[in-house]
């Protein structure tokens, strides 16, 4: 469940990135995950039909997050069941500032198409 009380405690009010509560999704944040030694340095925008989260450890490194932290980023930012993409744009439209960040997006105003559950694995099967 997205948490905006936790993330507007953590918006960066300093700076060319500064926000409040008043820009609602558009802002910068920097907060500490439970078991996680490194700050997570997020960038939020929603414009030209899409929300979007740049997520890294900040600017100067270069470890991009792993699937656990992605997720609970996500969790931070959205609701359970919206569905969120990480892209792999074709190589002529490729853009990389930060060689650390990955991003999150969720097509705003219409469904976005998702492959069937089971094309991405076996219903119900636990791994061990």
């Amino acid at each position: 469940m997205s948490d905006w009380k936790f993330l507007n405690e953590h918006r960066m009010r300093l700076g060319s990135f500064a926000s409040d509560p008043s820009f609602g999704f558009n802002g910068a944040f920097q907060f500490a995950l439970p078991g996680e030694a490194r700050r997570i340095y997020c960038i939020a925008s929603d414009g030209l039909g899409w929300k979007h989260v740049s997520v890294s450890f900040g600017p100067n490194m270069l470890s991009i997050p792993p699937w656990d932290i992605m997720c609970q980023v996500k969790d931070l930012f959205w609701e359970p069941e919206d569905c969120v993409v990480q892209f792999h744009p074709a190589k002529s439209q490729y853009v990389n500032n930060h060689p650390g960040c990955l991003h999150l997006w969720q097509c705003i105003g219409k469904e976005f198409p998702t492959p069937p559950k089971e094309m991405v694995g076996l219903v119900g099967l636990k791994m061990e």
